[in-house]
Parts: C-alpha cells; structure tokens; sequence
C-alpha cells in the first residue's frame, strides 16, 4: 500500500485551487507505475516524493496524466506543504528536473503553514512562431502584446486580450490546441498588479488548469520585459473561475530589461485527504 496525501494549492478553502496528489513514500512505488498512477488520480499533476540526492530535502518527479514534467507549479508548493507538516525549517528544498526548487513556508503563531513561496527556474523565451493558427483557435483576432513561448522546464505560450471578460468568455479549439508539442496556452488580461488567466493544455494531458504555477513565473516575467508590471513587486493573478476552481497565485520577478534575476510565486494550500494506494 502506497500512502498519498491530497493538497488543494493556491487556496485556503478546501475543494477551490488546484488538487495534486503526493506520495509521500515515492521511493516504493514502482517507477513503471507512476505514469499510469498519475492517470489514475486525473489530476493535474500526482507528485512522487523520493530520498533526496543532491542536497536538497526530498527529491520528486511530477507526472500529468500524460507525461512527466522536470519542474511545475503547484506540484511544488502542494508538496512542500505537505513535507512541511512533518519536517522543521522554513526553506525546504526540492531536487526537481531542473535543479533544487527552494520553497520558504510561512506560519502562524501555532506553527501552522499559511503559504510558501518558491524561487523558480529562470525562463528561457523566444517568439512563437504559428501565432495566427492559434489565434484562430482561440477565436480571437489579436493579441495585445507579442506571443512569446517561455520554458522554465515546461513550456508555455502567452496571448494578452482586451479585457478579463474576453478572457472568461473563450471556447477554445482544443483539437487544435492538442496538436501544439506538449505546451501549456495560457491567455491572460488585467492591468496594474491585478491579473487573470486561463491556462489550456490538452497536449499536456489538461484541457484547462485551475492554477498554473510554472505559468505564472514566466507570465510575470511577460508582463514586466514589456513594461506592464514594474519589476520587485507582487503581482497577484486569478485562475480558475470558469472550472469552478478559483485560485490565487502571487508572482515576483526582480531584475531589469531583459535581464531576469529572480523569479518568485506565491500562495496558499490546504490538505483535504489522506488515503492509501493498493496495486
């Protein structure tokens, strides 16, 4: 029997967010099984948690219902969150695919985590180059600002609209949309340090996410190299509300231009069950 807990990330009210199951006793589960596992669960991501090797706290690998992924999100908060009951210290270090993912916990008097903080990989980025085939997929006319693709282990593209409205009212095309080579669409409005988005990835094995936390790194990062944001502030973005999932993430990018020094989410977490695998 194989021990797993279920974490809702970027919430604090059970049953919203984004839910990711983490095994916590990775190292006994078969590795042939966890890609199979994570369909199983059909969340967006199941996390296996394993001994650590380079250093860090715990190592883990993250599996979609289809693929495995070096670095994500909410995986990684939901997981330190889940270790941090148990484990002391603040900071708690994961060892992913793209190297050690530093997570600092907050908490309360009582010593009860009310959110975590992690640095994440620096985004690499480039121009996409199919953009008018996936505005058509979208069903939209134009993207306000430059549609970029970034890769901080996954990868995701970037399509600004008008209005938060406009972004509530899309219908994808996602027959289209799973056609593009494992990446992440996620379409996104707002202004000022309040933003919203919606992340559709049928090529990643999700049709739409509740929240995206290695989205919302790089989306940060967007928003300040074309001067929509100002660089060293939290920004805070809503995910979720058309799959009745709301959820709020907090990013942070310091740096200048074009060069990023630091990129920084935030959010809260809440576990909701505890359960036992049989194979």
């Amino acid at each position: 029997m194989h021990p797993y807990v279920v974490a809702d990330v970027f919430t604090d009210r059970p049953l919203k967010g984004n839910p990711v199951a983490v095994f916590t006793a990775g190292q006994d589960v078969p590795a042939e099984h966890m890609q199979a596992i994570a369909r199983e669960t059909n969340l967006s991501e199941t996390v296996f948690v394993l001994p650590p090797t380079d250093g860090g706290d715990a190592k883990v690998r993250i599996f979609t219902p289809a693929i495995e992924l070096p670095f994500a999100g909410h995986p990684i908060l939901g997981t330190a969150y889940v270790l941090g009951q148990t484990l002391p210290g603040d900071v708690l270090s994961l060892e992913t695919g793209k190297g050690i993912v530093p997570v600092a916990l907050t908490r309360d008097g009582t010593g009860r985590i009310t959110s975590g903080r992690m640095t994440q990989p620096v985004p690499t980025w480039q121009e996409f180059a199919d953009a008018g085939e996936l505005l058509a997929a979208l069903g939209v006319r134009y993207s306000v600002l430059p549609v970029d693709v970034y890769t901080n282990g996954p990868r995701h593209l970037y399509v600004m609209l008008d209005t938060m409205d406009a972004v509530a009212a899309l219908r994808p095309d996602m027959s289209v949309l799973s056609q593009l080579p494992e990446i992440g669409v996620s379409c996104f409005a707002g202004s000022g340090l309040r933003w919203k988005t919606r992340m559709f990835g049928p090529s990643l094995g999700v049709n739409e996410d509740p929240a995206t936390g290695s989205a919302a790194g790089p989306l940060a990062v967007h928003l300040a190299r074309y001067g929509r944001i100002p660089f060293g502030e939290d920004v805070e973005i809503s995910q979720g509300e058309e799959i009745m999932r709301p959820s709020t993430l907090i990013a942070r990018v310091e740096g200048e231009g074009e060069r990023i020094d630091k990129v920084e989410v935030a959010g809260s977490a809440v576990i909701v069950a505890r359960g036992t695998l049989e194979l």
